[in-house]
């Protein structure tokens, strides 16, 4: 593996034209704050160009000279500490770019101080100073990237500053501070801290601590809020024994310490104990901060033959926030995705992801001792006594795999976050002091020891060319001459990119792994550019997005062509590269030679990308070549390859003469319905019979599960059925709808999917509902078991039936099964009940014409599975419809309960009918219906139609009175009509009751 690149990330270098020699120094939105280290306690601002042009922009006196400085880009304020007189006060600088528009007014201020209308009218034009007094010395400030909220730390604990936005007028915001929140932490001196996002990272010499402020709810009053204290022995961080086995009586007598690494809620086990302390005024809605540990390491000095080495000790503590991928949104609204850690002891670094989960992802081993290292979502810049180091970073790795959740897959693929990491380039330069990032450049401050100076008068090559317009001014260059302020530019990620690319062929054909390893980087190094905020303005935007897609083409290739063990990512990376099965053969593909083998990764393409649904045919040539090439490496692929829309175009002649030969050796039903399909295509209907007389239709069936795409396929998300679809339809259309109904029940084939591909197979309308259709409809209700399905299906088929019998519609095709075939084979469709039949006899002779349809749905109605209230809606238009709809009526209103309706309708249309029905219908719990309606009823009207109505008083001698005889007293006889016409069931009912 390659671990040392020595590629070319540095591009021209310029002189800071300082007057003084630099103390410290910052980057801000598009300037450069260097704070002097003379006497004259001033800053210089500098203008900061694309190309690394500097231009002077003024400067600024402070208090005294500054210890700290840090830039907030939100806000766009600078903070310091100042010491003066011994004493160290913490400032900050607002509205300072007036002073380089000419404007040398200034006011001081105290944070949260009032502002008059006139006082503040006033601050539009000159720079203003907030003061922030504390209770103890400032000995280290971090700004917020995301809301430019300023964390300060002092001995034994940190104070929050939030900024706020003070509108006076509509002319005029004014930025100030309010001291909201102070963690107290005991027995803790902080020498740096980072803070974005409500996370913090304090390092002391040999500790860091990571925290979360989250937000909660208190009750108005409540200022204090008390985080974990627990006391607990180091976690080994070398797999050792648990912090509980090791755990002393006395923590005084501890002789030697061990390092400790604790994670996530282990961190909490820490000896430093947290207090939170409000200072906002409290108001009914107050929120208060509760603390989270999500991190602890302890580290120990380094140890020699001589004893502890006094140099050990932690810098450079950072947050890197890494925001979502942006497409429309502006800067200003973008999102938070990842966070990343960063801390380094003089030899080591290391990088953890403190985000969605807190875990190391790189550790970075320095060649010599490290100075300070600055973090970026593309590189790791460290400064040793010698060298500007520049190594490769994961973060991008990490936050593609928080962004998107089809990473790892077979659509998409990234690097992995544990890829070695590995040095681009060591780059000598003479005393480097000091670092920071901005954009495109590297801030680099070098201060040369005088025998430095002497060796530099000797000729050496450069390795950095110097504009010749660089211009370096300073006064005091005789007392110290061996200082510089360097602005490098980083060369572009296109250049870089390309370089990585060219570098790596050095090894395609020697370091497999090597060159993967480089083509990795490059991706990542594009990636992470476009992750990058200023990817939405940048001007390489589109280049970058083609570097992307080329990268991934890249690695494509590598895993393709190369035997290595995550062959399968041939697949995603080839999908990412927009590239075309095509273009993709042609890369790998050698025309003419016959002895090319092919590796696993480029197989597994095929395989999977011809499976696929993807919109393109290959031509004649590159389809009969990938089946030559699948038939050598994979030849249990060739039958669900040749379905592949992509092979529509493969000689059917040749794809036979490959089936067969698999044929010999593995024989299937997929295979034999592949070579049946390929018969049709050839027009040989004898091959084509012969070889679906090999198995039972109940196999053939069954074997479309194993390739749905021999009846149907998609082309730009369409359902297109296939030549054998549209030969089954016609020849075997029980078959087609089998087959269809296994593929259904083994969720091949959704149901809206099945009609559409039924409906375009009829090519009937989008409206009009085939046959075939309902066929299958029927078929699927004899198997299916869920039942939001089952009553969907019990809809449609009974739409169907009354559609066609209202508009008088015969079907256009001979139905595959008849109403005695439907009640035999499935549950759904009942006998259909005596009554019914009773009505059906004395119906018109054009009902005769539509029977088929008419004892389905009575069937429907007649068995207990379709829910009847569903269906009202769709038996709607048969209300009017004769005897058929006096029997839809009447079965509706029974399986409501509605029996006395029901009787009403029988005795009104067909009363003949009605004893039929209720000696059906009326028994057990609604046997009383009898002599409640029935009786009743038919009493009433043989009353008022006399002897003209002989039906009724036939089914009132006939049943209706010996049921009602069974359950009745004698004097409920008498009530109504005349002795003679009951004598007979009195003389029932008397006989009844002395048997009782």
């Amino acid at each position: 593996m390659v671990q040392l690149y020595n590629l070319h990330p540095f591009g021209s270098q310029r002189v800071v034209p300082c007057k003084q020699e630099p103390a410290h120094f910052c980057c801000g939105r598009d300037v450069l704050f260097v704070a002097s280290a003379a006497a004259s306690c001033r800053v210089e601002v500098f203008a900061v160009r694309d190309r690394g042009g500097c231009e002077p922009l003024g400067s600024f006196a402070t208090l005294g000279p500054v210890l700290r400085m840090a830039h907030s880009q939100a806000g766009d304020y600078l903070v310091t500490i100042e010491e003066k007189s011994k004493a160290t006060f913490l400032r900050a600088y607002m509205n300072w770019r007036c002073m380089s528009a000419g404007s040398s007014r200034v006011c001081v201020r105290m944070v949260g101080h009032k502002m008059e209308e006139s006082y503040s009218e006033t601050l539009k034009e000159q720079m203003s100073i907030v003061e922030m007094p504390l209770s103890d010395p400032p000995l280290c400030i971090s700004c917020c990237p995301v809301n430019g909220d300023l964390l300060v730390g002092c001995k034994n604990k940190l104070v929050m500053f939030c900024l706020k936005y003070l509108v006076i007028n509509q002319n005029l915001t004014v930025l100030d501070f309010e001291r909201s929140l102070i963690l107290h932490i005991d027995n803790f001196i902080p020498a740096e801290v980072a803070f974005c996002a409500r996370h913090i990272a304090i390092t002391t010499e040999l500790d860091v601590l990571i925290l979360k402020l989250e937000l909660g709810q208190q009750s108005a009053g409540r200022t204090e809020q008390c985080a974990h204290r627990v006391r607990t022995l180091e976690k080994p961080v070398d797999g050792g024994p648990s912090t509980h086995t090791l755990q002393l009586e006395l923590d005084e007598f501890i002789l030697c310490q061990k390092p400790v690494e604790l994670l996530g809620e282990e961190s909490k086990l820490c000896e430093i104990p947290i207090t939170l302390e409000s200072t906002e005024l409290p108001t009914e809605d107050t929120k208060h901060f509760q603390v989270r540990y999500l991190l602890f390491r302890h580290f120990i000095p380094d140890q020699s033959p001589f004893g502890f080495c006094e140099e050990t000790k932690l810098h450079s503590v950072q947050l890197l926030p890494v925001y979502q991928t942006a497409h429309e949104e502006t800067e200003n609204k973008r999102k938070l995705l990842s966070l990343f850690c960063f801390f380094s002891l003089p030899h080591v670094g290391y990088l953890y992801s403190v985000g969605k989960v807190v875990e190391l992802i790189s550790t970075y081993q320095y060649s010599e001792k490290s100075e300070q290292a600055v973090l970026t979502l593309q590189f790791l810049h460290v400064i040793t006594s010698e060298n500007l180091q520049c190594f490769t970073v994961r973060c991008s790795a990490a936050a593609a795999r928080d962004e998107d959740p089809y990473i790892d897959t077979t659509m998409k693929a990234c690097p992995p976050v544990t890829l070695d990491v590995c040095t681009l380039r060591m780059q000598l330069f003479i005393g480097p002091r000091a670092i920071c990032h901005f954009r495109n450049h590297i801030i680099l401050l070098t201060k040369a020891d005088t025998e430095d100076i002497t060796e530099r008068r000797k000729p050496m090559r450069r390795m950095l060319s110097r504009k010749a317009d660089s211009i370096k001014s300073r006064t005091n260059s005789e007392s110290e001459p061996g200082w510089n302020l360097y602005i490098i530019n980083t060369v572009s990620t296109i250049q870089l990119y390309r370089e990585m690319v060219d570098y790596s062929r050095t090894y395609e054909n020697v370091k497999t792994e090597s060159c993967i390893h480089l083509l990795s980087e490059a991706h990542l190094l594009v990636r992470a550019a476009i992750m990058d905020p200023r990817f939405l303005t940048s001007d390489e935007r589109e280049e970058l997005l083609r570097a992307f897609r080329e990268s991934c083409a890249f690695l494509g290739d590598c895993y393709s062509r190369f035997d290595t063990k995550d062959y399968h990512l041939a697949l995603p990376y080839y999908g990412m590269s927009g590239l075309s099965m095509t273009e993709v053969l042609k890369r790998l593909v050698s025309e003419g030679d016959e002895m090319q083998t092919y590796e696993r990764g480029f197989v597994f393409y095929l395989t999977h990308s011809l499976n696929e649904d993807l919109n393109e045919e290959l031509s004649k040539e590159s389809a009969n070549k990938v089946l030559q090439i699948l038939y050598l490496a994979d030849p249990v692929q060739l039958p669900h390859i040749l379905c592949s829309p992509c092979m529509r175009n493969v000689c059917p002649v040749t794809a036979v003469k490959y089936l067969q030969k698999v044929e010999k050796i593995m024989p299937s039903v997929v295979l034999t319905l592949t070579k049946a399909f390929m018969a049709l295509k050839m027009g040989d209907l004898i091959m084509y019979e012969h070889t679906m007389d090999s198995y039972k239709e109940t196999m053939l069936a069954c074997g479309f599960i194993g390739q749905p795409k021999l009846l149907r396929q998609r082309k730009e998300g369409m359902v297109l059925p296939t030549e054998f679809a549209v030969h089954l339809k016609e020849m075997q259309p029980g078959l087609l709808v089998a087959a269809t109904v296994a593929l259904h029940e083994n969720s091949k084939i959704e149901l809206e999917e099945a009609d559409t591909f039924f409906k375009m197979l009829c090519s009937n309308s989008e409206n009009a509902i085939p046959q075939l259709l309902v066929d299958f409809w029927e078929a699927l209700l004899v198997v299916c078991s869920q039942e939001e399905i089952l009553q969907e299906l019990l809809l449609r088929v009974t739409s169907q039936y009354v559609w066609r019998i209202s508009k008088k519609q015969l079907p256009e095709t001979k139905p595959l099964k008849t109403t005695e075939d439907l009640i035999n084979s499935c549950k759904h469709f009942g006998l259909i009940f005596p009554w019914v039949t009773s009505i059906m006899s004395v119906g018109s002779p054009s009902d005769k014409d539509y029977g088929d349809d008419i004892s389905k749905l009575q069937s429907l109605l007649c068995s207990q599975s379709i829910n009847i209230v569903s269906a009202l809606p769709v038996l709607e238009p048969l209300t009017e419809a004769g005897n058929v709809g006096l029997t839809i009526h009447v079965l509706c209103n029974t399986r409501l309960g509605k029996y006395e309706e029901a009787i009403d309708q029988l005795l009104e249309r067909c009363p003949d009918a009605a004893l039929l029905y209720a000696q059906h219908e009326l028994k057990d719990e609604n046997r009383a219906v009898w002599w409640n309606k029935l009786l009743p009823e038919l009493c009433k009207r043989t009353r008022l139609t006399g002897n003209n109505c002989p039906g009724l008083i036939s089914s009132l001698k006939a049943e209706t009175l010996s049921v009602v005889a069974m359950e009745l007293e004698l004097r409920d006889f008498l009530k109504d009509g005349t002795a003679a016409f009951f004598l007979p069931h009195l003389l029932h009912c008397s006989q009844r009751k002395l048997l009782t």
